[in-house]
């Protein structure tokens, strides 16, 4: 998501994998300070990615987490416009229900819903 919480990259996988597997795909090769996700994506992997690129890491640490890493809760609060986002995609009824069978009818049917919502603040915010 950038920093108004419109998505700016799309990977769409099986329903059995795991999101935070494809995290540092995400987010390779696009420049950003901070990476704000919630307790599920707090992984070593993912944290020792996001350091060695500089950025800041805004993750909660699981419970179960033996040194429980500090970060920062007023960061957190902006998390909200990643959950706003995936609000906004559902609200399309066939990305809600994954009507489409095949994974490219799928991701097609995500960007064109992408390009509506980025259309929309466009013709909003002109």
């Amino acid at each position: 998501m950038d920093e108004v919480g419109y998505p700016v990259r799309i990977i769409i996988t099986v329903g059995t994998v795991n999101d935070c597997t494809k995290a540092i795909e995400l987010t390779e090769g696009i420049a950003h300070d901070i990476l704000i996700a919630d307790r599920g994506y707090d992984m070593d992997s993912i944290v020792e990615n996001a350091v060695k690129n500089d950025v800041a890491v805004v993750i909660p640490p699981k419970k179960n987490r033996k040194n429980q890493r500090i970060y920062s809760r007023e960061a957190y609060r902006v998390r909200h416009r990643v959950e706003n986002a995936f609000e906004v995609l559902k609200r399309w009824q066939g990305i809600a229900t994954r009507y489409a069978k095949h994974t490219a009818s799928f991701l097609a049917a995500v960007q064109i819903a992408c390009l509506a919502a980025w259309g929309r603040i466009i013709v909003d915010g002109a």
